[in-house]
């Protein structure tokens, strides 16, 4: 039902590093983050892949990377939905030996190089997501059974203690944990489980992040500013009439400032003036007021006051 959405986080991290002017210490911490990122994202699509594979016995839905809100705003890694029950995944990615600790709720991670790193117990995690989605199904008079389980994406990852109070399973193991889980109780009818596939996915929300710079305090005299060629990805398109040409391969492109700002709105700043655009896109105040008008962007005040916001959930995201 839901495919994972692009991640905005990693989007801007990407962004930010071929940005920032050379050197600047803050470029390892973004490149940190960036592994984590991805590493997660593979463990989810590692998961997502056995999932594909499967075929069920039973009517099913599958929902991955699924943001909603209840009491407070949840995102969850993967949901399986059933006639008969839901089940909540959360999925970690992490090399080396892992020690699930329950006093006080911690992951901890020790690696080969000899890094020991402390992370949310997943175990937290998956009771909070739980106890959040059953509150959002209350809140539509719906009542599922909700089950959970705690999904290491690869069996190279080596558990030192195991979670006391969590089932813990490998991709591979999924199918038959789910298949296992009793079918008990009053069944969602077809329109009642086809009306809540249909709420799920009309209540997901896009996770747009704090911008870079806002994040990690950079100051925006250390960001390059310039047009991106979206073929060699180089920076410092240049404005010929009609188009952008790339001075490094060549190619025309005449939506290229759209991905700039895009860019903008992730590293820099949530808002954009005119004189802000001017001076990342190297334009005048005219080519500037026709590209901000002509990209829908929302704004607020009037003539020289106004700045402009873009609306993330209106780009094509899955």
């Amino acid at each position: 039902m839901k495919e994972r959405s692009d991640s905005l986080t990693l989007k801007g991290l990407i962004f930010a590093q071929s940005r920032i002017t050379m050197n600047h210490p803050i470029i390892s911490v973004l490149a940190s983050k960036q592994s984590i990122i991805e590493a997660g994202i593979g463990g989810e699509q590692r998961v997502a892949e056995v999932l594909q594979k499967y075929r069920f016995p039973f009517k099913n839905n599958i929902f991955h990377d699924l943001s909603l809100s209840s009491d407070s705003n949840f995102q969850i890694d993967h949901l399986i939905k059933t006639p008969y029950y839901g089940v909540v995944l959360e999925t970690k990615n992490l090399a080396g030996s892992l020690e699930f600790r329950d006093n006080p709720p911690q992951l901890i991670q020790r690696r080969e190089d000899g890094q020991i790193k402390y992370y949310e117990s997943p175990v937290v995690q998956l009771e909070r997501n739980i106890e959040l989605l059953t509150a959002w199904l209350s809140e539509r008079n719906i009542h599922l059974p909700l089950y959970g389980a705690i999904v290491l994406a690869y069996p190279k990852q080596h558990v030192e203690i195991p979670p006391a109070n969590a089932t813990l399973l490998f991709p591979n193991m999924i199918p038959p944990f789910i298949k296992s889980l009793p079918q008990q109780g009053t069944r969602l009818d077809y329109s009642s489980f086809n009306r809540l596939s249909s709420g799920l996915l009309k209540s997901h929300q896009i996770y747009i992040p704090k911008p870079v710079c806002e994040s990690y305090q950079i100051p925006l005299i250390h960001i390059k500013p310039g047009v991106r060629c979206e073929t060699c990805g180089k920076l410092g398109m240049i404005k010929v009439p009609r188009t952008w040409h790339c001075p490094f391969c060549k190619v025309n492109n005449h939506l290229a400032h759209q991905g700039t700002l895009v860019e903008w709105f992730l590293v820099v700043k949530k808002s954009i003036t005119n004189t802000e655009c001017r001076d990342f896109l190297h334009v005048d105040i005219h080519t500037a007021t026709r590209i901000l008008q002509n990209m829908q962007l929302q704004s607020k005040g009037t003539f020289r006051n106004r700045t402009y916001f873009m609306d993330f959930r209106k780009l094509p995201l899955k």
